[in-house]
């Protein structure tokens, strides 16, 4: 029997997302493949929630669609394309799926997913058809392009695409049959791209996840302005981490999502979201003209994604500078010393013959420290004939590394080598370096101090994020920047050297010089920017969890400081506040519009780490107001807010230690407050314990009392989660006797009930806000009790019949609901037995 009819057992009664099968399909797929293989193919199955995003991404009203889907794998981007047009008001009638997918692994569960496909259409009223193609898009797309094979009423209306990402050598067989169609390009995502452009009809859209890389650089030029003579953008979705968008197969990259039509480019607005990742529902959303994310007059035609109000300030401020480097008679190159090519000519120290090989771990401080003592790299190069074409002439440079990492507070970072401090005749530059030289030598003293301080400017780095979609800093990037004139970079220069050094300083006098003094109507944009990097960098020091380093946490703090882009700390306040008030603060603060059906993230994902870490308080007027209650506020913790208002003072430090070693105690006295406001229970054991009061507990407490006599009569309660510290109760050794084994990252079950007359384990999840036992979360739990010795019983639980109704379309098969409400009744969803484990 195929997969899907197995899974379809499971859920063909009820409306559940079918996306979450197709999901299980694609674990079951990519389980025990070859990840080397994967990873050298460059083709990464799409997850569940990043292919609903991209389905989000497309406008549909058409009655009749042909869909492409190039590089299918298992269909995901397919289904998740299907499950959002079976939910249209206004469905189309007719639908024509083109899948290619090579790797016959797939092609099975590709024929799976289809079938579910056809399944849901039937159910939607939408005639369906669909061919699989085991065949190389890349080759079959050229082959028909060639022959005229794709008539207008052929192409397709709409293409969804998560290509592979691979290097398209220079003479591979890939290169050779692009070129018959005039395709120049250097990497097989961007391949994907183009030869998609070919096969959509006028109006089509293409909704495809690639790496930003292709936003600039000169290697996809050719590709942009093919590109952009065809299409132009509607929407972007980018994200805030680089872990999120495939985190199932731990890849590292920086993703974006696009929406680009096939028609004319009249300026329209494009949609710009941002989000953490995929399934962060706190996304931010803003509004840009096509003409400000590509700069029509740009030769390069470099894609500027700007985010918020606060980016679109710093483009309009970089706008005022019109120099090229060309005009100042400078110029920017890749340093010449390939180490591995020249290691002949390399010592670990200076010797006799040698000068000095500079690499980038010698820039610390916009400076240069030379020799470095047991640097892993070599200090000095060999000056001889052979070496010659390598070296330079000794002068004043500045040098920039043209590799940083994403955690890097700065992406550009610059510094500057002058012959006074290395009174050398000469100079070598390591290939991971990027040098600015006026034509081949050194540069004037003024210019160079100038140059230095405009490159490290948060302005610069800023605006060079807003196109630069990766950890590199190419001289053709450099050399697209526009720069101050000669006589503004001397000024800046002179300003340096009689003593500006620190970031702060060269930020001030920048706004300064140029005449970006704060304006009453706009974001002091350097000022917002570093002050959610102060604010981040302030969660770090407090030893927050990893998952809170994200600007959404840092603005959260901000706002509940009632803090400004142009106050200082030591004016931080401690407002009582809700979460809609918080949204306000950010949008007119700090140019974030987070969007209204974001607060239940944000109270759930950032606010309630800062009341469990102790930085917040929750409902300091009303300590017993419930969990939900629409009128919850929080406010800053004293102790916090007098820590806070010492940054960047000298006592910071000091006070930081301070506040860290006494942590603990403010935990206990935390722990003495929720202590009075603890709901008592009684386990079925006679134990007395206690759990947070509010939200859910109240019906985990009704559950114990009233559920668990009546159906699990003599069970024992191995587990019982609380809101408000994870584990409420837990008897590990039990647990272990029946083959079970729980962590703290596991997303366990509210309560786990050995019922020992039958050897049931009965695993209910108590359902206030969040959702209840789905097919996707039946097949969770089978996993993690995989190796359980008791049979599997599955009960969700429900205060009363309202709340059930939310989300009774919802609840998987073979599963039990209890209402509190009438608790001596059980639901039963199917099934041959009543309340019992099924194989």
């Amino acid at each position: 029997m195929p997969y899907f009819q197995q899974v379809n057992q499971i859920t063909e009664h009820i409306q559940t997302s079918f996306t979450e099968r197709v999901d299980l399909l694609r674990l079951q797929a990519t389980h025990g493949l070859d990840s080397t293989q994967q990873a050298k193919m460059g083709q990464f199955l799409t997850p569940a929630p990043t292919a609903c995003l991209l389905a989000s991404m497309f406008d549909i009203s058409h009655s009749s669609i042909r869909l492409l889907d190039a590089g299918a794998g298992i269909g995901s981007l397919t289904a998740a394309f299907v499950s959002r047009i079976c939910q249209l008001d206004k469905k189309p009638k007719y639908l024509f799926i083109s899948a290619y997918e090579i790797d016959s692994v797939f092609i099975t569960y590709l024929s799976d997913t289809l079938k579910m496909c056809e399944s849901e259409c039937n159910k939607a009223g939408i005639h369906f058809t669909a061919e699989i193609l085991q065949e190389d898009f890349i080759k079959a797309g050229v082959n028909n392009l060639e022959l005229g094979l794709t008539s207008p009423e052929q192409k397709f209306d709409f293409a969804i695409l998560n290509p592979p990402y691979r290097k398209i050598q220079n003479q591979s067989e890939y290169r050779k049959t692009l070129n018959r169609i005039k395709i120049e390009t250097t990497n097989l995502y961007t391949a994907f791209l183009w030869l998609t452009t070919q096969l959509i009809a006028p109006n089509g859209q293409l909704v495809a996840i690639t790496p930003r890389s292709f936003c600039n650089g000169s290697y996809f030029r050719n590709f942009r302005k093919t590109f952009l003579s065809d299409l132009h953008f509607r929407k972007i979705h980018i994200f805030e981490s680089r872990n999120q968008a495939f985190k199932d197969n731990n890849v590292l990259q920086e993703n974006i999502i696009f929406q680009a039509v096939k028609s004319p480019n009249n300026d329209n607005d494009v949609e710009i979201i941002s989000s953490v990742g995929p399934d962060d529902k706190a996304s931010t959303v803003s509004y840009i003209k096509h003409s400000q994310l590509v700069t029509p007059d740009d030769p390069n035609l470099y894609i500027r994604i700007v985010t918020n109000s606060l980016e679109q300030q710093i483009a309009k401020q970089m706008m005022t500078f019109s120099c090229t480097l060309e005009e100042l008679g400078l110029s920017v190159s890749t340093g010449k010393v390939v180490d591995f090519r020249a290691s002949k000519f390399l010592r670990a120290n200076p010797e006799k013959d040698t000068i000095p090989l500079i690499y980038p771990g010698h820039l610390v401080n916009h400076s240069i420290v030379w020799p470095k003592p047991n640097y892993k790299k070599p200090n000095a190069i060999i000056d001889c004939p052979e070496t010659e074409k390598l070296l330079l002439s000794s002068g004043i440079y500045i040098l920039t590394k043209r590799f940083t990492s994403k955690e890097e507070s700065r992406r550009i970072v610059a510094a500057i080598f002058h012959p006074k401090q290395y009174p050398q005749p000469k100079i070598g530059f390591e290939n991971h370096l990027n040098y600015y030289h006026c034509h081949g030598g050194g540069l004037p003293e003024k210019l160079a101090w100038g140059l230095l301080a405009f490159l490290n400017s948060t302005l610069v780095d800023e605006y060079f994020r807003q196109f630069n979609g990766n950890t590199q800093v190419n001289s053709t990037d450099l050399r697209s920047l526009k720069y101050p004139n000669l006589a503004q970079l001397e000024k800046l220069g002179e300003r340096y050297l009689s003593g500006l050094i620190d970031q702060n300083k060269i930020d001030i006098y920048i706004e300064e010089l140029f005449n970006m003094s704060d304006n009453s109507n706009e974001f002091n944009s350097i000022k917002a920017t570093k002050r959610i990097d102060e604010a981040l960098a302030i969660l770090k020091d407090l030893g927050l969890p990893r998952e809170q380093y994200n600007e959404r946490s840092a603005l959260v703090l901000l706002s509940f400081l009632d803090l400004k882009a142009m106050d200082s700390w030591i004016e931080a306040k401690a407002p009582m506040r809700g979460i809609t008030p918080v949204i306000k603060f950010i949008a007119e603060n700090y140019g974030r519009t987070y969007k209204p059906n974001t607060r239940e993230t944000i109270r759930d994902e950032t606010v309630a780490a800062f009341v469990n870490a102790g930085i917040l308080v929750k409902n300091p007027d009303k300590p017993d107001r419930p969990t939900n209650s629409p009128k919850t506020i929080y406010q800053i913790e004293s102790a916090i807010l007098a820590l806070l208002q010492t940054y960047e003072t000298e006592d910071w430090t000091t006070n930081l230690r301070d506040y860290l070693v006494s942590t603990e105690t403010l935990k206990t006295r935390y722990a003495q407050h929720r202590e009075m406001q603890m709901i008592p229970i009684k386990l079925p054991n006679q134990q007395d314990i206690k759990i947070t009061a509010g939200g859910q507990n109240i019906l985990i407490k009704k559950i114990v009392d009233e559920f668990c006599p009546r159906f699990t009569p003599g069970g024992e309660i191995l587990y019982l989660g609380d809101t408000g510290s994870k584990y409420g109760y837990c008897d590990t050794n039990a647990l272990l006797s029946l083959g079970i084994t729980l962590t703290p990252s596991q997303k366990i079950p509210d309560l786990i009930i050995h019922y020992t007359v039958k050897n049931w384990l009965v695993i209910v999840e108590a359902v206030s806000s969040n959702g209840p036992i789905n097919v996707q979360r039946q097949n969770e739990l089978k996993l993690l009790f995989g190796n359980c010795t008791a049979g599997l019983v599955f009960v969700t639980a429900f205060m009363d019949r309202s709340n059930l109704l939310k989300f009774i379309h919802q609840i998987a098969w073979e599963t039990e609901v209890w209402i509190a409400s009438d608790p001596s009744h059980m639901i039963h969803f199917n099934g041959e037995r009543f309340l019992g484990p099924y194989q």
